[in-house]
Order: structure tokens, then C-alpha cells, then sequence
């Protein structure tokens, strides 16, 4: 048995033989099961839909009618998107606990990738009807809530039990995923949700999660009978678990519980992105370039769209040349999708070359932190499987102390601006600032977290654990939503700068508390580094 002889063999070793043993495609791509990039470019079309229209909602609701908009209170845009993340996160724990008890891991991917689809889609129509925008808004909370934490479950089947370098990689990988997908997404949805207009951005948004929903259906067979409905061939590893001491799986638990509580703090703070850092780029950011620097910022834009594309096209020809033979039909709808992405690619760079002024969109300094994901992921992936790999509460603290650090940048950029200002031109450095260290912070909690959770949790309740992690993550997100809705009443009283230094306190405060309870979660975890 793998479980038995996995002590006596290398990890390249015991993941070749667990991917046998469960019938999954050996080819390998990086090192890794090709079925990780397939789960890979799922994500990616995935978090392109959410990101690309979650950037551009708060924008949307506090724009004037005459732009489009909705003209709301900046406080009332932020309690629905505070209310519209937090459900998002939360709808996870249902759909985990269907997946466990009724359809399996891929089936629940799917329908959950149809449902948003159809969500974006209504979206698209709120022209026509008001209606649409909260229909869809209800879509993509249920089409979530299926999709999010059995994808993520998936990954993690992919591994053996003790494979844990391999599985820290392949979660930094899976999340590079991800954040090319939001990267993508904010630059591409926000750009002409700004620029053209605000339906056609929360449309384009649902095409690409239409393309992600194809390839996955028709790669299914990659993963063998990982993810299959009361799979049996798997109770291998549930043996094993279910073998454990009480005590072990009881500690292991509260570990997750432990650590899912200080998610909520990161998140709190790191989800500002979305509402007031993304006022503050609207309102307090000096966007209008012209002259040599407006000239620079389009080469830079133009860099920035065209060589994150080249980086996940390599990755797609390298998982053609493994899978194509086999999986045409996966193959060809990812194919067809980056065809029709490079020409939006080529339409977005010639416009704004041929543009006289040049503004940035509000929605762009979102892409920052999913490009500098993108480019130190893979040090990060690396970095995990050297001698230097700190336990989990560890990685937690250090990076709630960089995301802290990040909001110590915009207070003190923020300095000049006059107490209860309502614009101001602050230079973009701060925000850039901003992005380049809460990005750090994310990569020491976020893969780092998905990792743990599906090394700690028993294999019968992974679904359920992924869903009450998303819960706490969820919850963090609506505490965003209510602190980052107090910004005109503390700008008011006091300043921007102040509203910002209590998004750097906060996190570091609970990095020490979680540094002091180190130890004791070492021992908790019994062997699971």
C-alpha cells in the first residue's frame, strides 16, 4: 500500500504512486500531476469573472447616474459589498457538505461554474432591470458556495498524506492561478467597465467563466476517480485518518480553528482593496498623466497586459504538449479563450496609445497585487521547500505584519491630505507601496493556509473545514466592508491618515499574539509541518 511504503520513498516517489493508485493521469508538468494546471486554468477563469466584476462594483454603485452609475453613499456601496464578500465566503460551507454528502467534488464544480455564469449574465442586464444586478449577485453567492472549496479539495487529493513540500508547492502554484485570473480579470473587466461601459464589463466577466466550466467538464477524466460521489477507492487515506488517536484529530482541528480566527484580522484588513483603498484611488490618487509621465505609464500598462499573458500562455502550450492527445476537448475551449483574450489584450494597448490624455482607471491599481503574486510566487514556492520553512502560525504572523506595513505606507502618504478632504492628488507611489507589501502578507497566509487545512482536517470533513475557513475569511470580508464604510466619518473627525493607522495596528497586534502561541500550535499540529 502507498500509505505503508511512503516512509521508504522519496515525495517524487509516493506521488507517483498515489496517482496511480487512484487512477490519475501521471504526466507531469513542473514537476507536478498536469491535473493541478487543469485545476489551474479552471481557478483562473474562475477568479477572472469574480475579481474582474468585484472591481468594478463599488465604483459602479458610487458613480454618478449620469456615468452609469448608481450614485450611492460611499458608506451604503461599502455595507453591500461588505454584506455581498461575506456571503460569498460563507456560502462555501453548504456547498462543501454537498459535495461530502451528495455529489462529489467535480460535480459540485461544475453546476457551481454554470450558476455564475448565469449570474454574471444577469448582471450584464442591469440596464434592462434593477432586479438583475441583485439576481445575479445571488447566483454568484450559490454558484460560490458550490465551486470555491471543492476545487481547492481537489488540489489536495492530488497528493498523497505526508507529501507536504509537494503540497505547499502545488497550493503556491494553484495559487498563482488564482491571482492570474483576478490579475486579468481587474485589468481587463475594470478597463472597459470604466472605459466603455459598466454592463459589458460585468458581461465579459461571465464569458470567461463559461470558458473555465467547458475545459474543466471535458479534463474530468485527468483526476482518475479523485472527486467522484462516495468514491471508495480513496479509503485508503481515509483509513488512515480515521486510524489517528482521538486526541490528534480533535488538536489537529483546533489548530484549523485557531488559525481560521486570525484570518479573519488578515482579511479585515487586506479586503480594504476593494472598497476603501479603491476610493482612495478614486478620490485621493492623482490619475490624470500627462507628458512624458502619461507616456510611461502606457508602456508600463502596455508591459503589464502583454507579458502576464506570455507567462500563462507558456503555461497552457506546456500542459497542451502533455494533455492534448488525450484531452482535446479541455485543450481546445482553453485555447479558444486566450485567442479572444489576446485580441482584447491588442485592443485594450492600441487604444490608449492612441488616446490624447491619459487617466488611469480607478480599477487598476487593484491588478498590482495580483502581479506581484504572479511574479514572486514562484520564490515563495521555492522559498517553502528549503531548509528556511517556518511552521504555519508563523507564516500567519510574519505576514499580518507586512500587511500592516503596507497600510503604514498610504498613512504616511496620506499625511497631506487636508482633514475631511473629499479629493486630493496623492501620489501613486503609496498605493504601489501598499499593494507590494500586502501582497508579501498574502502569500505567507493565504496558499499557506489552504495547504494546512487540507494537511490537518480529517479526509471525511475536508469540504466541511474548506467551507468554515472561507466562513472566517468571509467574515473578515464583511468587517471590511463595516471599517472601510467609517472613512468619511473618520476623515472627517480626524484624517485619511489616521483611518489607515488603525489598518496597520491591527495586524500586527494580533501577528504578536499569534508569535506567543506558536509553540503550543506546533505541538498541537503532532508532526504536521
Amino acid at each position: 500500500m502507498a500509505i505503508e511504503t511512503s516512509s521508504s520513498l522519496n515525495q517524487d516517489q509516493a506521488l507517483d504512486l498515489h496517482l496511480e493508485k487512484n487512477g490519475v493521469a501521471t504526466q507531469k508538468l513542473l514537476s507536478h500531476p498536469i491535473g493541478l494546471f487543469v485545476l489551474f486554468f479552471t481557478e483562473m477563469w474562475e477568479r477572472f469573472s469574480y475579481y474582474g466584476m468585484r472591481a468594478l462594483l463599488t465604483l459602479f454603485l458610487i458613480s454618478e447616474i449620469k456615468d452609469g452609475g448608481w450614485n450611492w453613499t460611499r458608506p451604503e456601496a461599502l455595507e453591500l459589498y461588505g454584506w455581498y464578500t461575506f456571503a460569498v465566503f460563507c456560502s462555501p460551507i453548504i456547498g462543501g457538505y454537498i459535495a461530502d454528502k451528495l455529489t462529489g467534488y467535480r460535480k459540485a464544480v461544475i453546476l457551481g461554474a454554470l450558476v455564475m455564469t448565469l449570474g454574471h449574465a444577469a448582471m450584464a442586464m442591469e440596464g434592462v432591470n434593477k432586479d438583475f444586478f441583485y439576481l445575479g449577485l445571488l447566483l454568484l453567492i450559490i454558484g460560490n458556495g458550490l465551486f470555491k472549496p471543492n476545487i481547492v479539495s481537489i488540489v489536495g487529493k492530488l497528493y498523497p498524506t505526508g507529501n507536504d513540500q509537494k503540497k505547499d508547492a502545488a497550493y503556491t502554484i494553484f495559487y498563482m492561478g488564482i491571482n492570474s485570473g483576478a490579475f486579468l480579470g481587474i485589468l481587463m473587466c475594470g478597463y472597459v467597465g470604466e472605459k466603455i461601459g459598466w454592463h459589458w464589463g460585468f458581461g465579459l466577466a461571465g464569458i470567461f467563466m463559461f470558458f473555465g466550466m467547458l475545459q474543466f467538464y471535458f479534463g474530468q477524466k485527468i483526476f482518475g476517480v479523485i472527486g467522484n460521489a462516495n468514491d471508495k477507492k480513496e479509503s485508503i487515506v481515509k483509513e488512515q485518518e480515521e486510524a489517528l488517536p482521538p486526541k490528534v484529530v480533535t488538536q489537529r482541528m483546533m489548530v484549523i480553528g485557531v488559525l481560521s480566527i486570525f484570518t479573519i484580522f488578515f482579511w479585515l484588513v487586506f479586503e480594504q482593496a476593494g472598497g476603501s483603498m479603491t476610493i482612495f484611488a478614486k478620490d485621493y490618487t492623482q490619475r490624470i498623466l500627462s507628458g512624458q509621465s502619461g507616456t510611461i505609464f502606457k508602456w508600463v500598462d502596455a508591459i503589464l497586459t502583454i507579458f502576464p499573458l506570455i507567462a500563462v500562455s507558456a503555461v497552457l502550450i506546456g500542459l497542451a504538449s502533455k494533455a492534448a492527445k488525450k484531452y482535446p476537448a479541455t485543450i481546445f475551449f482553453t485555447a479558444l479563450s486566450f485567442i479572444i483574450l489576446w485580441g482584447l489584450a491588442i485592443w485594450k494597448v492600441e487604444k490608449e496609445f492612441s488616446a490624447v490624455t491619459t487617466e488611469v482607471p480607478a480599477s487598476w491599481f487593484g491588478i498590482l497585487n495580483s502581479f506581484f503574486i504572479v511574479a514572486l510566487a514562484p520564490f515563495f514556492s521555492k522559498l517553502w521547500e528549503t531548509k528556511f520553512n517556518p511552521t504555519g502560525p508563523v507564516k500567519f504572523a510574519i505576514g499580518l505584519i507586512f500587511v500592516g506595513l503596507g497600510f503604514a505606507g498610504l498613512a504616511y502618504g496620506g499625511m497631506a491630505i487636508p482633514k475631511g478632504a473629499a479629493v486630493a492628488q496623492v501620489s501613486m507611489f503609496w498605493l504601489i507601496f501598499a499593494y507590494f507589501f500586502h501582497t508579501i502578507g498574502e502569500l505567507c497566509v493565504s496558499p499557506v493556509g489552504l495547504s494546512y487545512v487540507s494537511k490537518l482536517a480529517p479526509a471525511k470533513f475536508i469540504g466541511l473545514m474548506f467551507g468554515v475557513w472561507y466562513f472566517c475569511t468571509g467574515l473578515g470580508n464583511k468587517l471590511a466592508g463595516v471599517t472601510g464604510g467609517l472613512i468619511d466619518k473618520i476623515n472627517a473627525e480626524y484624517s485619511i491618515s489616521t483611518f489607515f493607522l488603525i489598518f496597520t495596528f491591527i495586524p500586527i497586534i494580533a501577528a504578536l499574539i499569534l508569535l506567543v502561541m506558536s509553540p503550543l500550535l506546533r505541538k498541537w499540529m503532532h508532526g504536521v509541518h
